[in-house]
């Protein structure tokens, strides 16, 4: 059998699951991904040099397949350390094809590569926006082995048309995505129990 590309799916099985657990009949008022944005902060301490610099773009660029722009600072800082035009970060803003081709390999080979992975948080921003943070480049098997020193973690932040973090949290789920288990809430203990059980009896108790 053929596997399915993520793009496909969305707008196959994951359109039709969403249809029904959602109760929304109109295809095109389904919760979508938007757009995907990676971003790398710099460090000034360790990252402040040319060399990691350009490794950090053209190792953005293989794992995204797009060229990464610069984010430069407006304002001199002085207790932050920061001069006008200086460099803190670095990003790439996915959509379309790009976007879908990127997520269906985040879910299905990078995130699986992450040693004693338990799941992803599962909480959102409020507004159907969910962001993921990741510790080592190197999990993108696009990426050769380097020494520990050129190791930088990313955010990847994932904006989808949903009005509320439910219908995100669905979208995401059908796309794969690997949320940790809700651990199930501890009832309350039996001597709290007993105390609720005795104010409300002693408040129902009729005066005399």
């Amino acid at each position: 059998m053929a596997y399915a590309t993520l793009h496909e799916r969305l707008r196959g099985p994951i359109q039709k699951s969403l249809q029904e657990k959602l109760g929304i009949k109109n295809p095109h008022a389904l919760p979508m991904i938007e757009k995907i944005i990676v971003n790398v902060g710099i460090n000034k301490s360790k990252m402040d040099s040319k060399e990691m610099l350009e490794y950090i773009n053209e190792t953005l660029k293989l794992i995204t397949g797009q060229k990464p722009v610069q984010r430069k600072t407006n304002k001199a800082i002085s207790n932050f350390k920061t001069r006008v035009g200086l460099v803190v970060g670095t990003m790439v803003t996915l959509r379309g094809k790009h976007m879908e081709e990127f997520l269906d390999r985040l879910v299905s080979y990078v995130l699986p590569r992450i040693r004693d992975f338990r799941g992803l948080p599962t909480k959102l921003d409020g507004r159907g926006n969910y962001a993921i943070g990741l510790k080592d480049h190197t999990i993108f098997p696009e990426v050769p082995a380097v020494e520990a020193g050129k190791i930088f973690g990313m955010q990847i932040q994932l904006t989808t048309t949903a009005k509320d973090d439910a219908a995100a949290r669905a979208l995401l789920k059908e796309i794969g995505m690997p949320f940790a288990p809700e651990r199930a809430k501890k009832p309350g203990s039996s001597v709290e129990s007993k105390a609720k059980a005795s104010d409300t009896d002693s408040s129902s108790a009729p005066t005399k």
